[in-house]
């Protein structure tokens, strides 16, 4: 038995999921988490001696849902496109065609090499004006999921090209045709080795979602800040900001390390 696992003394190299805490023990330091965040977010308030004023907030609770659901539409619609963009632009980087390559190649490098907000922009008001596109919440929607699936294209083809040449060849030995290949020895892989780095890219394009006000979509945040304008407030708005964002975002990291344990395995 040569496995880590094994090994005694080597429980330092083990991942955290192949030793989950559970029971009391999670729960109590999951208190002392909350009771550590909870004291230091209330020490920094007093510190400026702010006065919050819920009131005003609250009169503008309606803005806020539907800025919240206006989101959610658009996260939902962007995180399904960006992921076809992402496995599109795999195909044409390993593409036998050499213009196809160099398509998606430079693609790529356009979108990582410029700034998002200037994308909205220039998507916006060129392209889409261009094409005839007056729907602002469609061309948003287009503009974030071409903006993320560039990167979600290079972490699918990392995943993909981390796959060893030798596990190839034994597919080949064993008789695998090129789909047994894909779906039993490089597609889950390639999975395990991009869940974590795709996660974090679909959280971000949660996010991202901000950027759309520029070109006056009335997403969550764009609604808060309206609110805030109107009422004179500091920091109440960005409080159910924060909170709006992170039940849209949690979920997604719930599911990946859910996914993470269960693709996980011995190599």
């Amino acid at each position: 038995m040569s496995s880590v696992r094994s090994e005694p003394g080597a429980g330092w190299l083990r991942s955290p999921l192949d030793r989950p805490v559970r029971g009391w023990p999670f729960w109590l330091n999951a208190a002392l988490l909350f009771l550590l965040l909870t004291s230091a977010t209330v020490f920094f308030f007093f510190q400026i001696d702010y006065r919050w004023d819920w009131a005003a907030i609250w009169e503008y609770r309606q803005k806020f849902i539907d800025g919240w659901l206006a989101t959610v539409v658009i996260s939902l619609a962007s995180l399904f496109i960006s992921l076809l963009v992402g496995m599109l632009l795999l195909a044409l980087q390993r593409s036998h065609w050499i213009l196809l390559r160099l398509l998606g190649r430079t693609y790529v490098e356009l979108i990582r090499g410029t700034p998002p907000l200037v994308q909205v922009i220039v998507f916006f008001y060129v392209v889409a004006f261009g094409l005839g596109l007056e729907n602002r919440y469609v061309a948003g929607v287009l503009v974030l999921s071409a903006f993320s699936g560039a990167y979600i294209g290079e972490i699918l083809r990392g995943g993909v090209e981390s796959v060893a040449g030798s596990q190839l060849d034994a597919a080949r030995a064993v008789g695998f045709d090129r789909v047994q290949t894909w779906r039993f020895v490089i597609g889950p892989q390639a999975i395990r080795q991009t869940l974590p780095a795709l996660t974090g890219q679909l959280v971000t394009l949660v996010k991202d979602s901000s950027l759309l006000s520029v070109i006056a979509i009335r997403e969550f945040t764009k609604n808060v800040q309206e609110a805030n304008n109107f009422t004179f407030s500091a920091f109440e708005g960005y409080v159910p900001l924060v909170l709006g964002y992170l039940v849209l975002t949690l979920p997604i990291s719930f599911m990946s390390r859910w996914l993470e344990g269960r693709f996980r395995y011995e190599t």
